[in-house]
């Protein structure tokens, strides 16, 4: 038995260390630096060392901070892992600090705000913390589980509570308190996982299942496990495909699950304990099931503001990246295909749909879309299909805004078999189509990925599309 000896202390250390790092500010090669009015203390304009002219923002952003069409930022984010921002890893997301200046400067409070493209929920937090009530549309499953755990706000003594039961209960872990049945069946489960951690993860999960609190509280906790299941699979930590490299070598020894799962706790529930304090009752949120950022089924006139993030073409595959997750959560047991094929940006494409070729009718994004075609139709196709998808989108959000207010996108450029694909410019282009008026558009340097792309297509600048109805 002693290979299922834990140690308590040694953890706790371990947080105590983890909690003690500061942020490592990553700083550009400077030629000179112009300092901002006193009042935006924090801004400071740029020059790298190819004479483009950054303005760097180092934390929260001044609300009213000059903005000009082409400006280029670059965001430092102190806020990523802050409250229940951090709770669960996911690709590509907001860093807090964009969508929360987003919603000061273009709504006040108690105004309804949409995130069509809701992701790991991060609009709709810092919408909840600036108290505007908020909707947040994904046709994810995991999505929206983790997203209204993340906003949901619990009982302080209920969480302590529960706490050192559970991990009492992890601590006196026995590998025949598992039965078959409390096992999740799903493909290729015994290659992705070693036999004794599939025992652990199985253990957490019964454990949390027989927690006496409510579902808030066990939600939580199922979100704590999830945040931990890739780490201790035999799959790569840092790609967004879920992938075993052998390369890599990665050893994964028993106990691993067990004290990962108890560090989680130890970092998660005082991040949430400070996030419920914080939280005001009366703010709604609310991720509704059967919505599509395609097909939102609200009223005309609904909504006072929409920020959102959307998937890029042929980037991200959002359910193939949390595959593991979904599968322990429950959320599913067989193929994720059809959940693929709902999500925008999807490369699950069938066969007699690229045939031939498809255009958008906007000239720049159709002559693109050819030369991808004469290179991989099925590619073409793609892309084609995402513009076709997010102009449903634009009009979706136009529909349900009320007028005069604003729709703000965040969105790059990628590559599709060695072409730049703007995402950027030809959404702005349907946009204007649909009816909205570019008010303004501003890039935003990416830093840092909580998951690297290894690949040409990684994302280097979103750009900020601000969009009047």
């Amino acid at each position: 038995m002693s290979s299922y000896i834990i140690n308590l202390s040694e953890i706790e250390a371990k947080v105590a260390r983890k909690k003690i790092r500061s942020f490592s500010k990553k700083s550009l090669k400077l030629q000179n630096t112009i300092d901002f009015p006193e009042y935006f203390s924090n801004v400071k304009e740029e020059t790298n060392e190819f004479g483009e002219k950054i303005i760097r923002v180092d934390g929260d952003i001044p609300i009213d901070l000059p903005v000009h069409n082409g400006d280029r930022f670059l965001f430092i984010s102190y806020d990523q892992t802050a409250l229940t921002h951090g709770l669960h890893k996911y690709p590509a997301k907001f860093f807090p600090e964009l969508p929360r200046w987003l919603i000061q400067r273009f709504s006040k409070k108690g105004d309804l705000v949409l995130d069509p493209f809701s992701g790991s929920g991060t609009t709709s937090l810092e919408a909840l913390l600036n108290y505007r009530h908020s909707v947040g549309i994904d046709v994810d499953p995991f999505s929206r589980f983790i997203s209204k755990v993340k906003t949901t706000a619990l009982n302080n003594r209920d969480l302590d509570k529960s706490c050192d039961q559970l991990i009492k209960e992890v601590l006196h872990f026995r590998p025949w308190f598992i039965d078959k049945k409390d096992i999740p069946d799903f493909p290729y489960r015994d290659n992705w996982f070693n036999r004794e951690i599939i025992l652990e993860l199985a253990c957490i999960r019964k454990l949390i299942d027989e927690l006496n609190f409510d579902s808030n509280i066990k939600n939580f906790y199922r979100v704590c496990l999830s945040s931990i299941v890739r780490s201790v699979s035999n799959a790569d930590d840092n790609c967004t495909r879920t992938v075993i490299r052998k390369r890599l070598n990665k050893k994964v020894c028993s106990t691993e699950a067990l004290t990962r799962f108890v560090e989680a706790l130890l970092i998660n529930v005082p991040k949430m304990k400070e996030f419920s304090t914080l939280c005001d009752p009366e703010i709604r949120v609310e991720f509704p099931e059967y919505n599509d950022a395609r097909h939102i089924k609200y009223p005309d006139n609904t909504f006072d503001l929409s920020v959102t993030s959307p998937p890029y073409a042929n980037a991200v595959d959002y359910p193939r990246t949390h595959q593991l997750e979904i599968y322990w959560l429950g959320l599913a047991n067989g193929s994720l295909t059809p959940l693929k094929k709902k999500h925008v940006g999807t490369e699950s494409v069938n066969k007699h749909e690229y045939k031939e070729l498809h255009r958008i009718g906007i000239k720049e994004a159709d002559e693109t879309i050819e030369k991808i075609y004469q290179k991989d139709k099925r590619r073409a196709y793609i892309a084609y299909k995402y513009l076709s998808d997010m102009q449903k989108n634009l009009k979706e959000v136009y529909r349900v805004l009320k007028k005069g207010s604003y729709y703000i996108i965040v969105v790059g450029n990628n590559k599709i078999r060695g072409e730049i694909f703007k995402n950027w410019l030809y959404i702005m282009k349907m946009a204007e189509i649909t009816g909205f008026t570019v008010e303004n558009y501003f890039g935003s340097e990416i830093i840092k990925h909580f998951i690297k792309v290894p690949r040409e297509e990684r994302i280097n600048t979103d750009w900020i599309l601000v969009l009047r109805k």
